[in-house]
């Protein structure tokens, strides 16, 4: 009896990250901490304090460089200016296996100069995806692509979970749906 116990005891710990499904629209947004590629730690509650946030989650490192991860956020460069005159950060998650996942983030951003109010952030062993229940678990994948838009309190008021690897949300959507929430 006591074999079976720890076993079960363990399952039951796992099973509600497993569970976890998408925060939607009108739900409080999952705090989490996660650390850039050189190595300044990002928190959402703090982020929020200071305005609007855009979470924008990649693909991030599948075993190669996503190259719609690689278009959407070069598309959300080009628009940075609508960002900041919106005064929301944008803040992008790069999930995947620890091993390298820095080496890999700094591949990726290697082409990229990003604006002051945009952080990507490093999610090694997929702590923040499955918090968020976006876990793509399959070979040679990471996280379903989403875009959630957070006010001030914390209050998720967009959302957009992309079960493929095409179809995200583009810069244009985003600062459309984020014009409500601008003072």
């Amino acid at each position: 009896m006591k074999n079976l116990l720890i076993p079960t005891i363990a399952l039951m710990a796992v099973l509600p990250l497993a569970a976890a499904t998408p925060p939607a629209v009108g739900e409080k947004a999952r705090d989490f901490q996660l650390a850039t590629p050189d190595g300044k730690t990002v928190r959402l509650a703090e982020a929020i304090s200071q305005g609007p946030v855009v979470l924008v989650v990649l693909r991030g490192y599948p075993g190669y460089q996503c190259p719609y991860c690689n278009t959407q956020v070069q598309d959300f460069i080009r628009k940075s200016q609508g960002f900041a005159a919106a005064g929301a950060r944008v803040i992008m998650v790069y999930p995947g296996p620890p091993q390298d996942l820095n080496g890999k983030a700094n591949e990726f951003l290697s082409d990229k100069k990003l604006p002051d109010n945009f952080t990507l952030v490093l999610d090694p062993g997929y702590e923040f995806t499955n918090l968020y229940g976006l876990r793509w678990d399959t070979a040679h994948e990471t996280a379903f692509p989403s875009t959630f838009l957070i006010d001030r309190e914390g209050t998720i008021f967009f959302s957009k979970v992309v079960r493929a690897h095409g179809a995200r949300t583009t810069a244009a959507e985003i600062l459309e749906a984020i014009k409500p929430k601008i003072k």
